[in-house]
């Protein structure tokens, strides 16, 4: 199997999925890794949940792991620019040939499998051969995001040491439910007896029904806002220096990505590492290294010139708002562009209303992808108008990009948003028809 042929197979399983709404996730992805060998059981894990930061605090648990000379694996979802972003080791995606070869390998399990509960879905393949890679390369510790809600996720398969829920908000509501104590159930689901769960989660109704199922599974609670105090905040050409103190002692944070989010996830990120046990805890001086080096591609990724390009996945309203936030406070008294597209599944006017708060002008545009349906941009710009906001309509992401550059002053801010597959065109784009040697990143 080619490396392309293994991509047609998985965007095949995506229409499947869709057509036929294949039931019982959990179950069917249980049956698959007993085809499989279990190879989930072969590496330990950090198990984070939530609706915004789960990427970004999975990226930081790993890289501080790998900074303490461990060999760790690291599964974020969705990709920006290729599958093999899913399985990384020590930040590096596994490679095209070898994602193939696996697949190749595995397709006698997911027969087996389709016979007796329907085809494994995308994420449940790409899932599994990420399992699959981890554990034979002998990975000491994976750090592993939910893809959806918790309880029933692909991901519940494994027994982490540590789980982590980082926040709480509406989005997935068709799947999830229409309330935040719902919604918060779901998530709570990744809790396992006498396992730590790590919780950043501060809405008083979303916590108090994450501390029920805590308590009934037999889950000791760790509150972040308890163990962790975040001070000394200072913006830095390279993006950011902070102070995270807990009991165990105080980290002098420098961190490449922008934004007050990004805080809250390196202090999350630092209670769970704190949570491990002694032999797997990285030391302070790992952690900041760790974090130092870090890069999280799309998630509040600026480059500058006249105007300035940030590139920033915002696909729901708390990350909406957090981006907005995040913005003011790097740019203060700058002008904002946004060129944006939604996916038809999101809560569009709450995402735009987060946005047009701060005083921006809008560029609407869409995307193209398997399995994945955009909001027109004439529909976009209705429910713009409809809050007050104001903005263009244009089909074409690249002209949509072209047409806010030639708009903005010198000094404004163009920031690309709203779907991932959105920003994962247009940055691709920026990487290959843009970006230089001579390019000034900060």
């Amino acid at each position: 199997m080619s490396f392309r042929q293994a991509e047609q197979y998985l965007l095949g399983t995506i229409n499947e999925t869709i057509s036929r709404r294949l039931p019982y996730r959990l179950e069917r992805m249980h049956a698959f890794m007993r085809e499989l060998g279990d190879p989930q059981r072969a590496f330990l894990s950090v198990h984070v949940a939530g609706t915004s930061g789960k990427g970004s605090t999975s990226t930081m648990i790993a890289a501080a792991l790998q900074a303490g000379a461990m060999r760790v694996g690291l599964h974020t979802k969705p990709h920006l620019r290729s599958m093999t972003e899913r399985a990384r080791i020590d930040g590096v995606a596994i490679s095209e040939e070898r994602f193939a070869a696996l697949l190749d390998e595995m397709m006698p399990a997911i027969e087996r499998t389709t016979q007796a509960h329907g085809r494994p879905t995308y994420y449940e393949t790409l899932l599994a051969l990420t399992f699959c890679y981890f554990a034979r390369e002998r990975v000491d510790i994976a750090a592993i995001e939910v893809g959806l809600g918790g309880s029933l996720d692909g991901t519940n398969v494994i027994v982490p040491q540590v789980g982590v829920i980082t926040s709480i908000g509406f989005d997935h509501m068709d799947v999830l439910g229409d309330t935040i104590e719902e919604i918060a159930r779901e998530k709570a689901g990744i809790a396992k007896p006498n396992v730590p769960l790590v919780v950043a989660v501060e809405d008083p109704k979303a916590l108090a029904v994450i501390e029920a199922h805590a308590r009934e599974v037999g889950a000791p609670i760790v509150r972040v806002a308890q163990a962790a105090t975040v001070e000394n905040y200072e913006s830095a050409r390279a993006g950011q220096r902070f102070n995270v103190t807990t009991a165990r002692g105080r980290y002098e944070i420098a961190l490449r990505v922008l934004g007050e989010f990004q805080r809250a996830n390196a202090a999350t990120a630092i209670v769970a590492l704190e949570a491990l046990e002694a032999n797997l805890r990285p030391s302070i001086e790992a952690i900041e290294t760790g974090f130092a080096h870090l890069a999280i591609p799309g998630r509040m990724e600026l480059f500058s010139g006249h105007p300035s390009v940030v590139f920033d996945i915002a696909h729901n309203a708390e990350k909406a708002e957090h981006l907005t936030m995040s913005l003011q406070e790097r740019f203060p008294g700058r002008r904002f562009h946004f060129v944006i597209a939604i996916g038809q599944s999101k809560d569009a006017e709450q995402i735009l209303r987060a946005f047009a708060s701060a005083g921006a002008s809008f560029i609407f545009t869409t995307f193209a992808t398997a399995g994945r349906e955009a909001m027109r941009p004439m529909g976009l710009a209705a429910i713009a108008e409809s809050i007050g906001a104001w903005g263009r309509a244009i089909d074409d992401p690249v002209e949509a990009l072209a047409v806010a550059r030639r708009s903005a002053k010198s000094d404004d801010v163009v920031v690309v948003t709203g779907s991932t597959f959105i920003v994962a065109t247009l940055r691709a784009w920026w990487f290959e028809h843009v970006l230089d040697f001579e390019t000034a990143r900060v």
